[in-house]
């Protein structure tokens, strides 16, 4: 008797731990339940993939979703909708809502808020803050927990930890990864004069590559300390680079797509205040630095750092305007035009997306296509052109820095856990979304 299984995705080209090469995947009860060739009469639902590439499900590690308190800007259900349509199928969301996700009631609402109503995965970030630190051990594990997020330089909302007594404390108190902000508070005040009105193109003087490198320093020194793993988020400088090269036992790094793509000043020149975000797009040293780190495996993982706001907000004369933009729907195409343009290989990029945030933050059944594993794929065409155009964009202020650009490679489908949330550009049914489930959590 010939297997069967729910779903067959035939004729696809596989990415995944053992190379790359043409074989048909069986999915049962929203798992991987075999690798091969199998007959079509084998799968409930056939899914010709013929000509397209399947790739593990993408997990993007830093998304704010803005919900509860400013939804004007984005909701679960609008941002997760974004990240269907970009090919992402899981998400780590930050705390700095209102309120604030500081307790594990926060936690508790923002869960409830979330399952079977967006359409990926999710995890949300805690915010440390001077009062919770002893409550970080409980709040890490809680159902949904994507661990602790630290604002070591102020940016959106109200969850700074500046001060080195407080760090100290939380770095001694954390047992699984925690995330940080890295640019130094201090030096941020003493440079707020740097800003010219009208110019953002000043935003990269003001906070300056010093302000994100003794930040980094001082927070991998505690690591160190204390022997406890830390995650730079959103790395963007030559500065960064040097010094975290030579300090990996407890530091793992994330970049984004803007760092990698954007350029000062041409960008401040092209877009204004919509290129600001926090820490700053920099200039061409620091940006081609970035790319010889990932390309030494300095980088660990890709986030989209994905920050919507209002064009009303994005609008606002410099340093009056909001720093943060979408990049949960263009990830994957913008990385995907890179991979075309030779910058990166296919499987580096899948090992940013998949592999690296299983590996890092201990995700349970995600980031591998393989047996037992949940049926998280992402489907692209590696030769689609495209143009990203504002129209498509779902997040709900309806923007993107790539608006008017084409690229080559394109997110078809999206799986998650064997439901098609996505396929050729149109979301399909209702959220199903689930809380990620890690090693290190109850």
């Amino acid at each position: 008797m010939p297997e069967t299984f729910d779903l067959v995705l035939k004729g696809g080209t596989v990415v995944n731990h053992d190379g790359v090469g043409q074989r048909d995947i069986g999915v049962r009860k929203g798992r991987i339940a075999a690798l091969g060739a199998f007959p079509a009469e084998a799968g409930g639902e056939v899914i010709d993939c013929t000509g397209l590439h399947i790739l593990p499900g993408v997990i993007d590690t830093q998304v704010h979703f803005r919900e509860p308190g400013l939804e004007q800007k984005e909701d679960l259900e609008t941002g997760s909708r974004a990240a269907a349509l970009g090919g992402v199928t899981a998400v780590f969301e930050m705390p700095n809502t209102r309120p604030t996700t500081t307790s594990a009631d926060a936690l508790a609402d923002k869960v409830r808020r979330a399952r079977h109503r967006m359409f990926c995965d999710f995890a949300f970030y805690v915010g440390a803050t001077h009062d919770n630190v002893n409550d970080i051990p409980e709040l890490e594990r809680l159902e949904g927990s994507a661990g602790i997020k630290v604002f070591v330089g102020s940016s959106t909302g109200d969850l700074l930890v500046e001060d080195e007594p407080t760090l100290d404390r939380i770095i001694a108190t954390i047992r699984r990864r925690a995330a940080f902000h890295a640019e130094d508070e201090a030096r941020l005040r003493e440079r707020a004069g740097l800003r010219r009105p009208g110019d953002p193109s000043s935003h990269p003087e003001w906070r300056d590559e010093i302000a994100a490198l003794t930040a980094t320093q001082r927070i991998v020194r505690l690591a160190e300390k204390h022997g406890r793993r830390i995650h730079i988020l959103h790395v963007s400088t030559a500065e960064e680079v040097a010094f975290i090269a030579e300090h990996k036992e407890w530091a793992s790094v994330e970049v984004t797509p803007h760092h990698l793509t954007l350029v000062a000043p041409d960008c401040y020149l092209r877009l204004g205040t919509y290129a600001q975000m926090n820490p700053p797009v920099r200039d061409e040293r620091h940006r081609s630095t970035l790319w010889s780190a990932l390309s030494a495996g300095i980088v660990d993982v890709l986030g989209s750092d994905h920050a919507p706001h209002t064009r009303d907000e994005k609008e606002h004369p410099y340093p009056q305007s909001h720093s943060g933009m979408t990049g949960v729907q263009t990830l994957v195409p913008i990385m995907l035009d890179h991979v075309n343009a030779g910058r990166l290989s296919l499987e580096r990029f899948v090992d940013l997306t998949s592999h690296g945030p299983q590996r890092l933050f201990g995700i349970r059944n995600k980031g591998r296509i393989a047996v037992g594993y949940d049926a998280d794929l992402t489907i692209v065409d590696l030769k689609r052109q495209q143009t990203i155009e504002n129209s498509m964009i779902a997040s709900r202020c309806g923007w993107t820095p790539y608006d008017g650009v084409t690229v080559t490679g394109w997110p078809i489908g999206t799986f998650v856990r064997g439901h098609r949330v996505m396929w050729e550009g149109e979301v399909i049914g209702t959220g199903k979304g689930e809380p990620i489930r890690f090693y290190e959590a109850s």
